[in-house]
């Protein structure tokens, strides 16, 4: 079963929409759910301190660490990608830190926030992306991208303004900074591999 977590920050009917469409058990998860799930989505719009204040005010931040420290696999999207790291400069925000580094704002030069599709070009294999190709295009809707200490964590790249980390795998995490659920066919290919995905490694 996967759980998509539910709160008032985040974009899971639209998740769980894709998953229904892809025959995929799945359910709308509160605290009181993440641990009866074997998969966890995060999804995630807006800003990153009002995303990390709903999901405490919630009760979910104990249960998604416990997921995650239980090397469950784990998907984030949009700002469920910006969370997981250390800080975000969007009103000097402390994150989670699951994935050492930092969240950007793009620079002034592009225009902000970048919305539509981009292409993502694949660094590395990793079993999610099983079946898709090398450089495809999927939707994105930010303002800031995530920048990791450690640059193998970045498995996809996009050009904004330059490369930027738009898809992030470490161990049982990954996270996508476009939006899976309305990407296409491309999009739901990711969803449905994440689906079978036992959080390993490539």
């Amino acid at each position: 079963m996967i759980g998509v977590v539910d709160y008032r920050a985040g974009n899971a009917p639209s998740v769980l929409y894709a998953l229904e469409r892809l025959g995929q058990p799945a359910r709308l998860a509160g605290a009181d759910d993440v641990a009866e799930c074997e998969r966890i989505i995060l999804p995630g719009v807006g800003a990153a301190r009002a995303t990390l204040d709903s999901l405490r005010e919630s009760h979910l931040l104990e249960p998604l660490t416990e997921h995650v420290r239980a090397g469950r696999p784990f998907l984030g999207i949009c700002v469920g990608l910006q969370i997981l790291f250390d800080q975000s400069t969007e009103d000097d925000t402390d994150c989670l830190g699951w994935i050492p580094g930092s969240v950007q704002r793009f620079p002034d030069s592009v225009r902000v926030p970048q919305i539509g599709w981009n292409e993502v070009r694949v660094r590395h294999e990793h079993p999610v992306l099983a079946g898709l190709p090398d450089a495809g295009y999927f939707y994105f809707v930010n303002s800031y991208y995530a920048v990791p200490d450690d640059p193998d964590s970045a498995l996809g790249v996009t050009d904004y303004a330059g490369d930027f980390c738009s898809l992030v795998a470490r161990d049982n995490i990954l996270a996508t900074q476009f939006h899976a659920e309305k990407s296409g066919e491309l999009g739901l290919r990711l969803l449905a591999n994440f689906a079978n995905w036992d959080g390993g490694p490539c």
